[in-house]
């Protein structure tokens, strides 16, 4: 029986919202440029039609997602099974993910816009994130006990311009609020860089606390982009506890010198007459000392990967290892501590490996003077290691120059198990007592 165009419409629509994929996440799975969104809906609404190849991957598209669940690593039991929901937004690689859903958590909603971070995150746990999540109504959203956010930095850190809430990215917090006054989840954990602590004098953090606190009751200025209902869910003042603090991944031990911040919140709304500030407890970092040897991959790995795929790929070329060295000393004549940073297996801990480790491995490299080899920079594997990652976690779903993006950008998951262990502890102590009082 021949398929006509209607018929092809009519199935990629229904395929598409079966599977629970937007356009833009059909369009990235079946590997469409940029305007690949206006291409699944112009299919959908018959204005054109995919090509015999294209149809083919639409046909394949259910067992290629089924596949993807049957292989990750880290696919989720059921629902029923679990203590508790969360949603993961801003979502990564899902660093901040598996944490809690090793604690017995079930996630109900993730989102995530970058379409090589979707690739890694459907690899490991069978699910294609929801893309850009200020073109997701919160009305839409499961309800859910838990948010977890590592909303964007760039408009806070060093590498960024630090507009903070001037910059598009900054306001990112917005999209939290108004997800946590559409839902009201009972509680939220929220990660970003250290350097938000103290933004335009402490002034940018003590906004964020006090909307979360509802004790904000200042205009935030027009000029400050967001969406309307960012804007509208500012009048619905949210009353959560909320507490802050910055921890370092050495201290939790990872060999990396990375510290963020970390925001906790708990629902007073739902939790009437618990003290947060005797129940909840942050984690006590155990301070173990720490050795970059521990993450680091074996000579003979190495050496196998170089038979495998015919070279070199992590060592630095003559001309890059004499840029680093010549740009390292010119910071140094003008009395400042630019430049790369060498490591070997001794080491206590690297530097923070930022997103832009993939350009030239500035902030860690690893030397290789007793082979007889300039420095070389990290594996993705090792990259992994290095964050906390488990062994088993896919970092060969998209290129190496993403995958190096990607963990640059994730959260070092050591510090965040200890957080979720905290943060459902409480979250269960909580519950216990609520139930206790509404029985009495």
């Amino acid at each position: 029986m021949k398929t006509t165009n209607l018929d092809k419409a009519q199935y990629i629509k229904t395929l598409r919202e079966r599977l629970g994929l937007g356009p833009t996440e059909m369009a990235n799975l079946l590997g469409l440029n940029a305007t690949g969104e206006r291409t699944v809906r112009g299919w959908e609404n018959g204005e054109h039609v995919p090509t015999p190849a294209k149809w083919q991957s639409i046909l394949s598209l259910e067992s290629q997602m089924q596949a993807h669940y049957q292989n990750a690593p880290f696919r989720q039991g059921k629902q029923e099974d679990a203590a508790f929901t969360f949603i993961d937004l801003f979502a990564g690689i899902g660093g901040i993910r598996l944490p809690f859903q090793n604690q017995n958590g079930h996630c109900v909603f993730t989102s995530e816009w970058d379409k090589f971070a979707q690739k890694t995150y459907l690899a490991n746990y069978g699910e294609m994130p929801n893309g850009d999540i200020t073109q997701i109504p919160a009305r839409t959203i499961p309800d859910h006990d838990v948010l977890l956010g590592g909303f964007p930095c760039q408009a806070f850190s060093q590498a960024g311009l630090k507009q903070g809430f001037s910059d598009t990215r900054g306001t990112m917090f917005f999209e939290i609020q108004r997800i946590l006054a559409e839902k009201k989840p009972k509680a939220f954990l929220l990660e970003n860089v250290k350097q938000l602590q103290g933004h335009d004098k402490g002034r940018t953090l003590k906004t964020i606390v006090d909307i979360l606190q509802g004790k904000y009751d200042q205009e935030i200025p027009d000029d400050v982009p967001m969406s309307d209902e960012s804007r509208r869910a500012l009048s619905q003042p949210l009353n959560y506890w909320v507490d802050v603090r910055v921890l370092r991944a050495a201290d939790f031990g990872a060999p990396q010198n990375r510290e963020r911040i970390f925001i906790v919140g708990f629902d007073r709304d739902y939790f009437t007459d618990v003290d947060f500030s005797q129940l909840f407890q942050w984690p006590v970092p155990p301070k173990t000392p720490t050795r970059v040897g521990d993450i680091l991959q074996p000579q003979h790995e190495l050496d196998e990967e170089i038979q495998r795929v015919g070279k070199d790929k992590y060592t630095i070329s003559d001309r890059l290892w004499d840029g680093h060295r010549k740009r390292k000393e010119e910071h140094k004549t003008k009395g400042n501590g630019f430049g790369y940073s060498l490591f070997n297996a001794n080491s206590p801990y690297t530097n923070t490996i930022s997103a832009r480790y993939y350009k030239d491995g500035s902030e860690i490299l690893i030397d290789q003077s007793h082979l007889g080899k300039n420095p070389r920079k990290l594996t993705p594997r090792e990259c992994a290691n290095l964050q906390g990652f488990p062994p088993n976690f896919i970092v060969d779903a998209v290129s190496q120059g993403q995958i190096y993006k990607q963990f640059g950008n994730s959260v070092c998951m050591k510090v965040i198990d200890a957080l979720a262990e905290s943060l459902v502890s409480t979250l269960h102590c909580a519950e216990q007592a609520k139930l206790n009082r509404n029985v009495a």
